[in-house]
């Protein structure tokens, strides 16, 4: 009798510990404690308030949490505006598709051939008193500029002054409490370097795009007759010129002025003139309400090395004297075509474009000697310098 229940016994611990190695094998949360024995009560809206989630994880140092350019944003974006400006309906197409080159000045939407234009731009507050700064092609021929803060604030804008040439505009508004960008240095600046371009494309409100230096020192584009631009691909649009491009610690560097489009879209190829040449203008518009600039009154050509091995000039290098205007400073003093112009003042000049800046930066009514290369000789001229008229093209 003993035996057979110490069989029956061991036959019932057998089956036990295997119906306990199926569970612990397929089921093993059934194993976990209580959940085999009792079901869980079902959750109500009473006890859901009673249920204690985990504490958050505490938040890591700014520098682990972000690696973009937030601060840099946020420290530039709130002096950076838009610009509705109305004008009187466009009697000649975008002086770019004029002159058959493939760039688009992003000012904005074009209205029907025939009615008021309102377009749409942007524009950075360079100082608290209200001092802007945008393209002049979002101003030109204006009758009424508003201008719209981020924090929504409004004003209607007074034009200072502009200059066509390096294409920008001088602006002021009367509100207080304005936020004002920080200027940066843009000869600091190297290819490779990280930008943001701020603006509001298609009136869309403010975007922040970002990219890198591509170049720097574009010119002979043919968009101004001044050219220096900072090429970026940040994405710039309808809508950004006059806009900022800042550093990454948000110090503004450029002011965002044209794209290489054939469609009008950005291709990731912009240009922002130096906020080193618009502190200067601003700085002269402001103070005399206009920018002065030097003239003498040449027309240059470009020194080829076929012309310069037709004209046997060997390895002297310079500026081809085109043409020279009647009766100004060159021609009054002896310069005549075909000179080869080698100096302005202590600045030796090798391009048309070195020539222009040269002069551009002499003070009128100053005098300065100049030297040439005619027939092979070396020759120097004393020439006075007059102020440049307004939209002069290819010439010095």
């Amino acid at each position: 009798m003993l035996k057979r229940l110490w069989l029956i016994f061991a036959q019932a611990v057998t089956v036990a510990l295997g119906v306990l190695f199926v569970i612990a094998t397929l089921k093993p949360q059934w194993l976990q404690q209580g959940r085999w024995r009792d079901a869980p009560p079902p959750v109500t809206a009473a006890t859901a308030r009673e249920i204690a989630l985990p504490p958050a994880p505490p938040s890591p140092a700014a520098s682990v949490l972000r690696t973009g350019f937030a601060q840099a944003a946020r420290a530039a974006s709130p002096a950076v505006v838009s610009i509705t400006a109305s004008k009187a309906p466009p009697r000649a197409a975008n002086r770019a598709q004029e002159h058959g080159f493939p760039f688009n000045f992003p000012f904005g939407q074009r209205q029907p051939r025939g009615a008021p234009q309102r377009g749409l731009g942007s524009g950075v507050i360079i100082s608290a008193d209200g001092v802007l700064l945008t393209n002049n092609h979002v101003v030109d021929g204006a009758s009424d500029i508003e201008v719209q803060l981020t924090d929504g604030r409004q004003a209607r804008a007074t034009l200072v002054g502009t200059d066509p040439e390096t294409d920008l505009a001088v602006l002021k508004i009367d509100l207080r409490d304005l936020p004002v960008v920080a200027l940066g240095d843009a000869a600091s600046l190297q290819v490779g370097d990280m930008v943001l371009a701020i603006g509001n494309p298609f009136n869309v409100g403010q975007t922040v795009t970002s990219g890198i230096v591509s170049a720097l020192g574009r010119n002979q584009l043919g968009i101004n007759t001044f050219e220096n631009f900072i090429q970026t691909d940040a994405a710039i649009n309808p809508g950004n010129s006059g806009g900022a491009l800042v550093d990454a610690d948000g110090r503004l560097i450029g002011i965002n002025t044209a794209i290489f489009s054939r469609s009008g879209g950005s291709l990731g190829i912009g240009f922002a003139i130096p906020v080193d040449v618009a502190r200067q203008v601003a700085t002269a518009i402001l103070k005399d309400g206009s920018v002065a600039r030097g003239w003498i009154g040449v027309q240059t050509r470009e020194l080829t090395p076929e012309l310069a091995e037709a004209l046997n000039l060997g390895d002297v290098k310079g500026v081809l004297i085109g043409g020279v205007i009647t009766d100004a400073p060159a021609a009054r003093a002896g310069i005549k075509p075909g000179d080869l112009l080698t100096r302005v003042g202590d600045h030796a000049v090798t391009s048309p474009a070195e020539l222009l800046a040269s002069v551009a930066a002499l003070p009128p009514k100053s005098r300065v000697e100049v030297a040439v290369q005619r027939a092979g000789k070396a020759l120097s001229f004393q020439l006075a310098v007059e102020q440049r008229p307004r939209q002069l093209n290819e010439e010095d």
